[in-house]
């Protein structure tokens, strides 16, 4: 661009573009240039000690004095550090260039350089791993559209999996509210990180279950470690009355295993229980002395009542707000526990437990039910046959109507609440899941239209189709018939528009009892620790 009178554009400092070169050279070339110091005449200038045109170096040499080491960083390599590290760490004294010993002045705390900053260690397969739409890495198998903990389908959904499952169709989740905790946090429980830890051992006609909690907010409770086997305890007691050698090897096994979780962490207070097997046995005390000597666990037997009582306290959560009443039942191996519930309008800090008006408990559960009347292959006429047993055991059963029902109508402040691996089992069907997710299925609402044709369908089914199901297993197919059988005469005797599945129990109860009675909730700036996530086991009645 030209000016209008000289014809060139001057530059900001009055200097021609072309001329910048020359009148004002480049300091970091001249800095650059030999490797010399550009204010080495400067300084010779100022120190009137040093000799003209000679360098600083050499005048100082001349006068004995050591010259000043270049402040030139050099990065040493990584052989060469390992070598002075390694001198120096087998007790060679560093030497100067003349041979004798260096001598370096003692350096005050905190005066000295400060040390390097340690690299990174290169992680294996941290640059390859692959990474979500944030940048954060994905765990194995997960998609990059996917949410991080969401479950995978598919083998890599499996490798979080507890290593005891009930059947190996039974995948123990603790993903909801009350969650377990990852492997870190395991073994930081195990080493006392966390406090406040109850433990519930529910031992059952079918199932061993154990559950460890840490309670949280009030009412609530996080899962630290769970167990659930199937072990059959009750297998052949119909016939007999006695419990068979090998069921009482397969729940010694598994209570082994109870009393392993149970040592390595430090419990507040546990309580052990034992249900209908060991109530009914002519050994069943005989029974329980044995697992005391061999794996030195105390379980007791708990009455009826106790039962029903601790089922309701485990369901408090799922009780509909606006519900006035609610007929809960627990369908076991042995026994099916049923109790009628009566809410008023103010229930606030009410225990539900005690608003129990009526209570039963059916000697029949669905290992003594599918027993009697075989539960491999059920036909219509078979399947009848088991509702009309227990529709006869409930008819002896003293309880008033629900409200509202007295004129043949169906109240809507009343419900059913299922806790039972029938009634769960339902649940998956009816959601088609290719393999058991608690946190689907506990909570969820069934309409009547839909427990039938849930029922219907089982009932369609062969024993190889049952057991194929991922959400009944090989382990449950012989008796999933016979717990609906249950369900059908409950579902008769008590109308319901709909039913609430609940995949909880008599551990819950025992938690729930043991925490309240202690007062943990009602501590002043009680904030436990956080635990982390975990696992929760699904109840096979």
């Amino acid at each position: 661009m030209k000016d209008p009178e000289n014809g060139f554009k001057p530059s900001d400092g009055g200097v021609l573009a072309a001329q910048r070169g020359e009148a004002k050279p480049s300091r970091r070339r001249k800095g650059k240039r030999g490797g010399g110091n550009r204010n080495a005449n400067q300084a010779a200038d100022a120190r009137p000690d040093m000799k003209a045109g000679l360098p600083a170096d050499a005048v100082l040499a001349e006068a004995g004095a050591s010259p000043p080491r270049k402040r030139k960083r050099r990065r040493r390599s990584k052989s060469a550090a390992a070598a002075a590290g390694g001198a120096t760490q087998a007790g060679e004294t560093p030497v100067s260039a003349g041979g004798a010993p260096a001598v370096r002045p003692p350096v005050p705390p905190g005066a000295g350089p400060q040390a390097p900053k340690a690299r990174r260690k290169h992680r294996p397969g941290h640059h390859h791993q692959k990474r979500g739409p944030q940048g954060r890495p994905l765990a194995n198998g997960q998609n990059p559209g996917q949410k991080q903990g969401a479950a995978v389908a598919g083998p890599t959904a499996d490798a979080r999996a507890e290593p005891e499952r009930a059947g190996g169709a039974r995948h123990e989740d603790h993903r909801r509210g009350h969650a377990a905790g990852d492997g870190g946090a395991a073994a930081r429980q195990a080493s006392g990180g966390f406090g406040d830890l109850y433990a519930a051992l529910d031992l059952g006609t079918n199932n061993c279950r154990l559950l460890v909690a840490q309670p949280t907010r009030p009412g609530q409770f996080r899962v630290i470690d769970a167990f659930s086997r199937i072990v059959r305890l009750g297998e052949g007691l119909g016939g007999s009355g006695r419990l068979a050698p090998e069921a009482m090897d397969r729940a010694v096994e598994a209570l082994r295993i109870c009393a392993g979780k149970l040592q390595s962490r430090r419990i507040r207070r546990m309580r052990l229980i034992a249900t209908e097997a060991c109530r009914a046995a002519a050994n069943g005390e005989d029974f329980l002395k044995r697992v005391t000597h061999e794996t030195g666990l105390d379980l007791e037997i708990i009455d009826r009542e106790t039962e029903a009582r601790l089922a309701v306290s485990g369901c408090s959560s799922l009780v509909e707000a606006e519900a006035r009443s609610v007929v809960l039942f627990d369908i076991g191996g042995g026994s099916s526990e049923i109790a009628m519930i009566r809410l008023g309008r103010n229930r606030a800090g009410s225990r539900l437990a005690n608003n129990i008006t009526h209570w039963t408990s059916l000697p029949v559960g669905v290992v003594t039910l599918s027993e009697r009347h075989g539960g491999r292959d059920v036909t219509p006429t078979v399947f009848d046959a088991m509702v009309s047993e227990v529709a006869g055991m409930l008819d002896r059963f003293d309880c008033p109507p629900v409200p509202g029902t007295e004129e043949g109508g169906i109240p809507e402040d009343f419900h059913l609440i299922g806790t039972s691996g029938t009634v769960t089992t339902l649940a998956g069907v009816h959601l088609g899941l290719a393999r058991y997710d608690r946190r689907r299925v506990d909570g969820l609402w069934l309409s009547d239209s839909e427990v039938s044709a849930m029922q219907a369908k089982l009932l369609s089914w062969d024993f190889e189709g049952r057991a194929a199901n991922p959400c009944i297993g090989p382990d449950r197919a012989d008796l999933v018939l016979a717990g609906c059988a249950i369900l059908e005469a409950i579902r008769r005797r008590w109308p319901s528009r709909r039913m609430r599945v609940a995949d909880r129990g008599l551990r819950e109860g025992l938690l729930t009892d043991m925490m309240t009675e202690d007062g943990v909730w009602r501590r002043a700036g009680h904030k436990p620790r956080r635990a982390g996530r975990g696992k929760h086991g699904q109840k096979d009645g």
